[in-house]
C-alpha cells in the first residue's frame, strides 16, 4: 500500500490530512517537527511527503532541502503562506507542488494521486531502461545478473559481455571478429575459437536445447545474430 509522511505541526490539519488520505486507501505518518520528519523518512519507505512550511525548529524550506538531498519521492509543501517569491524558493529547495491553506481536501487528494501515478510511472520506466526482457530471459543490467525464467544463472565477465552487446542489438547479424573486437578489445587476427567457445557457453545456459539455439543463431559463413 502507498504511504504518506505528513509533517505538519498543526495537529488538526494533519488529523484532517490523514483521514482523508486513509479514506482513500493511502497510509500515513505524522511528523511534527522537521527533526522527527527527517528520522521518519531516513527509517521508512514514503511515496510522497506532505510538507508544512512553518514548522517549529528547522522550517520547512531547509527541510526540504535536507530531504531531497537523499529522497526522490514528491514533496508537496503545504502552507498557508501565498507569496510567489515563496513559492519560488520551494520549487529551489527540491519541492514539486504548493498547496496553500485553507485547501480543498479532494484538491489535495488529488494532487497527491497525481504526483503518485506520475512518480510511479518514471521508476518503472527508469527500471525497464536498466533490464532487458526477451521472451523468458531477464538482464538486469544494474547487477549484471541473468534470469530465465526467473532462475539465476551465472556467467562470467566476458559471457556476459557477450550476451549483453548480442541482446541489445537483436536481429542484428554480427561477424566473430567484429564480436571479438567489440568485447575482448583488439583485433581478432583471424582467430575466432575465443567466440565459438563463449557462444557455446551462454548457449548452454540460456537455451533450452543448446544444438537448435532460440536466442542466438548462428549465421552460417557470416557469425551470429540474436533473434528477438
Amino acid at each position: 500500500m502507498q504511504r504518506v509522511l505528513i509533517i505538519e505541526d498543526e495537529k488538526d490539519i494533519a488529523e484532517l490530512e490523514r483521514d482523508y488520505l486513509e479514506i482513500n486507501g493511502i497510509e500515513s505518518d505524522i511528523a511534527a517537527t522537521g527533526e522527527e520528519g527527517l528520522k521518519l523518512a531516513a527509517a521508512n519507505s514514503y511515496s510522497l511527503i506532505l510538507l508544512d512550511l512553518m514548522l517549529p525548529g528547522i522550517d520547512g524550506f531547509d527541510l526540504c532541502k535536507k530531504l531531497r538531498a537523499t529522497l526522490d519521492v514528491p514533496i508537496l509543501m503545504v502552507t498557508a503562506r501565498k507569496e510567489d517569491i515563496d513559492k519560488i524558493r520551494g520549487f529551489g529547495r527540491g519541492a514539486d507542488d504548493y498547496i496553500v491553506k485553507p485547501f480543498n481536501p479532494n484538491e489535495l487528494i488529488a494532487r497527491v494521486k497525481a504526483h503518485m501515478a506520475r512518480y510511479d510511472r518514471l521508476t518503472k520506466r527508469d527500471k525497464k531502461l536498466n533490464e532487458i526482457h526477451i521472451r523468458n530471459l531477464m538482464m538486469d543490467l544494474d547487477s549484471r545478473r541473468v534470469f530465465l525464467d526467473n532462475e539465476e544463472k551465472i556467467f562470467t565477465a566476458k559471457e556476459y559481455d557477450l550476451l549483453y552487446f548480442l541482446a541489445s542489438h537483436p536481429n542484428i547479424v554480427f561477424t566473430k571478429e567484429h564480436l571479438f573486437e567489440q568485447i575482448w578489445g583488439y583485433d581478432a587476427v583471424g582467430d575466432n575459437t575465443t567466440v565459438t567457445v563463449h557462444i557455446r557457453k551462454i548457449r548452454e545456459k540460456i537455451e533450452e536445447n543448446p544444438s537448435l539455439p532460440q536466442f542466438i543463431e548462428t549465421i552460417w559463413g557470416v557469425g551470429y545474430r540474436f533473434r528477438k
